[in-house]
């Protein structure tokens, strides 16, 4: 690929994969302030030619080398990949902007989302900047937004999240039971889609066409999911409230790829709908579409392939005149995964001074 002399130099890692094949796009759409962009991937995908920018570039292989005058390197690849390459990566000079677990919770890792706390971007002791998990980043930027406004005091959510969620082999799993399932009277008798179905159950504990499947991730303390504490914990450090009583369950639904949440939110004082709704609908990277009388209310289907956390059906509680009930809606690709990242790696391109 031509650089583009005194520009910062970037790193994709795991440019191959479904988050790094949104990566990719993300940057051949957004204002060009890279100079080289490099695409590194594991053995097995050296030598395949990737578009980005309009150019094709050559995967080289996740070595040493590879880091060698890297100025950011976004990583999408698993948990155990980036805890042993991240350090590297740093060592070699490299900011690191992560998209794994690794480092979330990591007290000296800033976990970032750049419409609510960019600030903390610039604060990483370890040169490694976390991104959030895509059910938490499905909904983060409104409530930061509200949050801002009015003081969160509780959290109370249920998600309802894509197989895309659960990588490739969640998307393909879907696919392979919807088309068991297609054009049949299943779904009409206890079991009957679990014996269609068979083994072919994949990541997922029990079917997830034509149901609907209460668990996400794997067991933790007193019943809770790793993916529900997920939730909890890095809602807290993200908003900055380590004490935030939050309520998490995680459900898997029979939706490709877009996250949804519901939200019970409670505030410090009484709040009014009027001025919620002024808020996210002027709140960066939040779109407001909320006429249910009109049929008018984010899902999956509508939202899936856009970069905003889309809001509907906002309410006041019946019983609580300090609390807003929600629905949210965000693509767990894109601002769930590939966007976020891509936005923090533009916050630190910022740092370098103007060619």
């Amino acid at each position: 690929m031509t650089a583009r002399a005194d520009k910062p130099t970037l790193a994709v890692v795991g440019a191959t994969g479904a988050v790094g094949s949104v990566m990719l796009q993300i940057l051949s759409q957004h204002a060009d302030i890279w100079g080289e962009i490099r695409l590194i991937a594991s053995p097995r995908s050296v030598g395949r030619k990737l578009t980005v920018r309009g150019e094709e570039v050559e995967v080289v292989a996740l070595d040493e080398e590879a880091f060698s005058g890297v100025d950011v390197a976004m990583f999408d690849v698993p948990d155990e990949v980036a805890r042993q390459w991240a350090p590297v990566a740093v060592a070699k000079g490299a900011v690191v902007v992560d998209n794994s677990g690794a480092f979330r919770m990591d007290p000296d890792v800033p976990l970032v989302v750049p419409e609510v706390n960019p600030h903390a971007a610039r604060v990483r002791s370890r040169g490694i900047i976390a991104s959030p998990h895509c059910t938490t980043l499905s909904m983060i930027v409104a409530l930061g937004a509200l949050h801002a406004e009015f003081g969160l005091r509780e959290l109370v959510v249920s998600s309802y999240q894509a197989a895309s969620g659960a990588g490739r082999a969640g998307i393909d799993t879907l696919r392979r039971q919807l088309s068991l399932v297609a054009g049949t009277e299943l779904g009409t008798s206890p079991g009957d889609l679990r014996r269609a179905v068979g083994e072919h159950t994949g990541p997922f504990p029990e079917p997830v066409a034509l149901n609907v499947v209460p668990w996400a991730g794997s067991p933790r303390e007193d019943g809770w999911s790793s993916e529900e504490m997920t939730v909890r914990d890095e809602s807290r450090k993200v908003l900055g409230l380590p004490e935030l009583p939050v309520a998490v369950t995680c459900v898997r639904v029979p939706v490709v790829t877009a996250h949804s949440l519901t939200v019970h939110a409670r505030f410090e004082g009484e709040v009014t709908v009027d001025r919620a709704r002024e808020i996210l609908a002027t709140a960066p990277g939040v779109v407001l579409f909320d006429n249910p009388a009109a049929g008018e209310f984010p899902t999956p289907a509508d939202v899936v392939g856009t970069d905003p956390t889309w809001v509907g059906r906002v309410r006041r509680a019946l019983d609580d005149p300090t609390a807003l009930e929600l629905f949210v809606c965000g693509d767990n690709l894109r601002k769930g995964a590939a966007l976020n990242t891509a936005q923090i790696a533009e916050l630190v391109a910022a740092e370098f001074p103007a060619p």
